[in-house]
């Protein structure tokens, strides 16, 4: 019986890493540590010299300006 190996194992000790070239492309990190990849939504806060990623934005608006979410009554 022949071995068989995965194409991608194949190709890894052909050519070393696959295809590198089609991860997106690192643009820094906001406020939190959190990795910010071009394309993605960001906000700037000019006022600290920020940047926020906007999946993050209400951790930032809690923990850093001290914003309180509430319901109206």
């Amino acid at each position: 019986m022949a071995d068989v190996e995965h194409p991608d194992i194949v190709q890894a000790l052909k050519t070393g890493y696959p295809n590198l070239v089609a991860q997106p492309e690192h643009a820094g990190t906001d406020y939190f540590g959190n990795e910010i990849l071009i394309g993605d939504s960001i906000i700037i806060d000019h006022k600290n010299g920020e940047t926020i990623l906007e999946e993050s934005l209400e951790d930032y608006l809690i923990e850093v300006l001290g914003f309180q979410f509430t319901n109206a009554e």
